[in-house]
């Protein structure tokens, strides 16, 4: 069982079994979810990062790229992904809540880039930011500030 982040606001639990998963501990383990009031998300069969994160990860790997090859800064892209998808946060402000520690240990390597250039690039940024104590929510600083970070003021979103 996979639970996302915040999970007081984003109350899903993603349960996955394999082909020598017992199907009633799978029934009793969808059960104990509804029970915690978890929304359970029942996988057919193995997926590493379960869905959340299978599609979670390209998005945050195409931000960091776009950042750690100077195309745009955090802010220009998380207004982007809010400005055009209607999304409450951009991957930056994702980032912030995942952790900077977190987004570090993710595995980089991502079709595009063969040389591992680009990967580098981005370890070496979020490496910097965890050097200067930039944690995301945890120390109240990493992309944004908080409590009151910048991609929530009604102005974030205007020209």
């Amino acid at each position: 069982m996979h639970f996302a982040n915040h999970i007081w606001v984003n109350n899903t639990a993603e349960i996955m079994g394999s082909p020598k998963t017992n199907s009633a501990v799978y029934q009793d383990v969808v059960t104990f979810a509804k029970n915690m009031g978890m929304v359970p998300i029942q996988l057919k069969k193995e997926q590493p990062g379960y869905v959340l994160n299978s599609m979670l990860t390209p998005l945050m790997v195409a931000g960091m790229s776009l950042w750690a090859t100077d195309v745009a800064d955090p802010h220009t892209i998380d207004k982007t992904w809010m400005i055009a998808t209607g999304a409450p946060m951009g991957p930056f402000a994702i980032l912030d809540m995942i952790g900077t520690r977190t987004a570090i240990t993710v595995p980089l390597a991502q079709a595009g880039d063969p040389d591992g250039k680009i990967a580098a690039a981005i370890k070496a940024k979020l490496q910097q930011r965890l050097d200067d104590g930039k944690l995301g929510i945890e120390s109240g600083e990493g992309f944004y500030h908080y409590p009151n970070p910048e991609f929530q003021d009604p102005d974030f979103l205007k020209a």
